[in-house]
């Protein structure tokens, strides 16, 4: 099974051109470093703490529906360039790559937001082949250089389809938290918010 993790080649445009290499007889692993952790929403066989290198969890990117709203939007993570990433290694059993990966794709890629990569996660046993959801720098929802009051203003103000986005980040953490990660940047943006609202 070979899967290209180099940044130049050409972007999967489907759930299949994702999945050339695979031979349709083994299982595949998904990385998750954000909502996937609490809400996996898919059958998955092992669950591994895992680390993805090169890359960093952050909140990066706009929410205009899920998080937020047009006129207010929220924040939800994203995996940007730099640093390392602890999050969680999901093994997906053969016989449910496909749907699983297509309930992912229909989940991630429909604003172009971010970039599935076979990347190396690195296991206490060994390191495995994930797909991993970057970020795309070139959307037009990355928030860019955003100041901490900014960030922490659109956190705890914004609301969206999916409930309120102060919510989706103090889940996250203590996601983490009870997967035995310590983020400490998260966890001070959440003592902050915790402060701000006390």
């Amino acid at each position: 099974m070979t899967f290209s993790s180099s940044a130049t080649r050409a972007e999967p445009a489907s759930v299949d051109d994702l999945l050339l290499g695979w031979n349709g007889s083994e299982d595949l692993w998904v990385f998750a470093y954000g909502s996937l952790i609490w809400r996996p929403n898919f059958n998955w066989m092992e669950r591994r703490l895992a680390t993805v290198r090169g890359y960093h969890r952050s909140l990066c990117l706009w929410s205009h529906d899920h998080r937020g709203s047009p006129d207010l939007p929220g924040l939800v993570f994203g995996l940007d360039r730099g640093g390392c990433c602890r999050g969680v290694a999901y093994r997906i059993a053969a016989s449910e790559v496909v749907p699983t990966f297509r309930m992912l794709w229909a989940r991630e890629m429909l604003r172009g937001a971010y970039v599935p990569r076979w990347l190396s996660c690195e296991t206490d046993e060994n390191a495995v082949r994930g797909l991993v959801f970057l970020l795309n720098r070139r959307c037009e929802d990355y928030a860019r250089g955003l100041s901490e009051d900014r960030l922490l203003d659109s956190v705890r103000r914004a609301v969206g389809q999916s409930g309120p986005c102060l919510d989706y980040v103090v889940q996250t953490e203590q996601a983490l938290r009870a997967s035995g990660i310590d983020d400490g940047r998260l966890g001070a943006l959440v003592r902050r918010l915790a402060q701000a609202a006390g």
